[in-house]
């Protein structure tokens, strides 16, 4: 289960914007953007809970909404649901052909057509079973490129090579006395104190900028994770898998 949430979150927002917060904030804007879906994850996880007790049959948020507030309120939630899917479907398909782009020179466009076909062979083919390999499979792969990542950084990279030198890196980026001016930087490029950050500091939690956005985060994570049916489907058959492992070692469920 813990794997296959983690590779469907693992989506284009992950890497670029939590690389884009970092850079505006340092160290607080990943942190707020990776904790910005705790919460919801911990609510939404007791709210399944009690969602596959009274509802079993369930498979979308929307089914649950019409049958106890009525149609105005599905009506709502539908719209609010489908705005969420393609805002969503369309910034992975968007992130996921740069990053082609980036790595192979396809057309964008191209790229995206293209990448749904994968998706959707193996799972015409195999079903839900295809979609937990898919994820495993997946996972697996982010893992070892952070892992390959992590060890060039601070091991074998010739310019870094050790958590001491990437410190005084950061140290010196916002530093005042850092000459800002082209060709070292531009003026859309993070450069110097970072404002609002204590000091200016790009090691410090103390970030007004990262506070703001951990906030907005929160608040713009519950729609995603309550307002996209995949989390509801991701938790209905999560439960579904354990209530069958449990039962199928309990001779008295």
């Amino acid at each position: 289960m813990i794997t296959h949430r983690i590779e469907q979150w693992t989506w284009a927002a992950t890497i670029l914007q939590s690389s884009n917060v970092a850079w505006q904030y340092g160290v607080s804007g990943p942190f707020w953007y990776a904790s910005g879906a705790t919460i919801q994850v911990l609510l939404f996880g007791v709210m399944a809970i009690e969602i596959k007790r009274k509802a079993p049959n369930a498979h979308t948020v929307c089914e649950i909404v019409r049958a106890r507030w009525g149609r105005a309120a599905h009506a709502v939630f539908l719209v609010f649901c489908l705005m969420t899917n393609v805002i969503v479907t369309a910034m992975l398909l968007l992130g996921g052909s740069a990053v082609a782009n980036a790595l192979t020179g396809i057309n964008v466009y191209a790229a995206s057509f293209l990448i749904p076909l994968g998706v959707v062979a193996y799972t015409l083919a195999g079903g839900l079973k295809a979609t937990f390999l898919a994820s495993y499979i997946h996972s697996v792969v982010v893992h070892v490129v952070l892992v390959v990542f992590v060890f060039l950084v601070y091991t074998s990279s010739h310019r870094l090579g050790s958590p001491r030198v990437v410190h005084n890196h950061l140290t010196a980026v916002a530093s005042a006395a850092r000459d800002c001016s082209a060709p070292l930087s531009y003026s859309d490029q993070a450069c110097g104190p970072v404002h609002g950050n204590f000091k200016g500091s790009y090691l410090t939690m103390l970030s007004s900028g990262g506070l703001v956005f951990g906030i907005i985060n929160i608040v713009g994570n519950f729609g995603t994770v309550f307002v996209d049916n995949v989390s509801l489907m991701f938790i209905h058959s999560g439960i579904r898998i354990w209530y069958v492992r449990i039962k199928s070692t309990n001779p008295f469920m």
